[in-house]
């Protein structure tokens, strides 16, 4: 048998390198395109699972924001009284649809104003809604519903956190345009953009300097808003040297909204400032502000009058008796005086005082809905990747307001990126 030899030559062998080559390029450029693909396809999917969780978040947002919107919470009455929830809602405990207890928003702790210590160094701290000058709304901290706790009533606490504000839709905004006699601007706006032809009611009370304790005159009428939604008022009194606050609703289409403004000549400290102690009994103290602030040199005392206004059904404003209405608050001997408000019954406190020939005047709303108040309560969603909102329209004590939520993840997640 006859045995043959095959021998490649030097061409031979140069022609087996260079197929060896091609093969070895287009098998990386193969592995090189599948991982190309993978990383696509990953990126894809993590995109879309991103999207998911997202989308997961605003419909959590929605979700949350119709819990706490239409449910009263339990006890149904609890923004009227010092008890312990087991349950969180907003809701108005005797109405249906988007209405809300304008008592239940007093109690949820403020993050829109720094809190106040009352007695200072030695007492409790308040939970400070903010208000314009002269206007106080300050809620003993321990009555307050804080943010943890409403998120764990919820079901959200670790895996959810939100921010809910409370803002008047239709906005009054009072100016002094000219002093001697009194004009005031009162520039009425609704959502963007200015309203024109709405009613506009208002009420001026100024401080009547006679007798021992000051008492109020009242000026009252009724007006329309031009084009630019702007109406000027007129008064035969003395805006310079009289001390007065002006509290204003316009209406216009089903749509109410609520402002004030207050003028003082008083230049002495803050005056008599109100505090809420008790919810359950309507218990307020006015306050010495010596013993608030620490600011200045201490007046020695004030006598004041503490005049309240229940807001009726047919959207007017009437004197209500109320406890110690008139008498003295004297730094160091008795830094305080007490009264009660109706349990439940919306409206607001006007306190005037003077301290020898210095008159000033303190407003306190009872339920956020009477002067037009906001509310901002929650966390902090500021450091979130993605921040979910939603809103809605709500009525409280009869004024229209937006209730907008903010929503994000406490989970944390990203969208993975292959390296190289």
């Amino acid at each position: 048998m006859a045995l043959s030899v095959f021998r490649l030559d030097d061409g031979g062998e140069e022609e087996l390198t260079g197929s060896t080559i091609d093969h070895l390029v287009a098998t990386m450029a193969f592995i090189g395109a599948v991982l190309l693909f993978v990383g696509l396809v990953t990126q894809t999917l993590q995109a879309a699972i991103l999207y998911q969780r997202n989308r997961h978040v605003a419909l959590k947002a929605s979700d949350l924001l119709d819990n706490m919107l239409l449910s009263p919470g339990y006890p149904y009455n609890w923004g009227e009284t010092n008890v312990t929830l087991s349950s969180f809602g907003l809701q108005h405990p005797e109405k249906s649809g988007y209405t809300l207890s304008a008592f239940a928003l007093m109690r949820l702790m403020s993050i829109s104003g720094d809190p106040v210590e009352y007695p200072r160094d030695s007492g409790e701290w308040y939970s400070n809604i903010s208000l314009g000058l002269a206007g106080y709304l300050l809620i003993p901290a321990s009555d307050t519903i804080d943010y943890e706790t409403a998120a764990r009533l919820l079901g959200i606490n670790g895996t959810y956190g939100f921010q809910l504000s409370i803002r008047p839709i239709v906005e009054i905004s009072i100016s002094e345009n000219q002093s001697n006699p009194l004009t005031l601007k009162v520039e009425v706006s609704g959502p963007g953009f200015p309203l024109s032809g709405a009613t506009l009611s208002y009420y001026l009370y100024r401080v009547y300097k006679t007798g021992t304790y000051p008492s109020i005159e009242l000026f009252t009428g009724t007006t329309q808003t031009d084009s630019a939604g702007v109406a000027y008022l007129n008064f035969s009194i003395d805006g310079e040297s009289d001390t007065y606050t002006i509290v204003a609703y316009a209406s216009l289409s089903g749509l109410l909204g609520m402002g004030y403004y207050s003028h003082r000549t008083f230049d002495k400290g803050a005056g008599v400032i109100p505090f809420v102690v008790d919810f359950e009994e309507g218990k307020v103290y006015l306050a010495h502000s010596w013993d608030v602030h620490d600011q200045g040199v201490p007046v020695p005392d004030y006598k004041y009058s503490a005049t309240f206004f229940v807001l009726t059904e047919d959207f007017d404003f009437r004197e209500w008796p109320i406890a110690n209405s008139t008498g003295d608050i004297n730094y160091g001997v008795k830094n305080y005086a007490e009264t009660t408000l109706p349990v439940g019954q919306p409206g607001f406190l006007l306190v005037s005082y003077r301290s020898g020939n210095d008159y000033g005047m303190s407003i306190m709303p009872w339920g956020i809905g009477t002067l037009g108040v906001s509310a901002l309560f929650g966390g902090v969603p500021a450091g979130n990747v993605w921040v979910a909102s939603d809103f809605r329209q709500v009525t409280i004590d009869q004024m229209a307001y937006q209730a907008k939520i903010l929503c994000w993840s406490l989970q944390g997640y990203q969208i993975w990126k292959p390296s190289g």
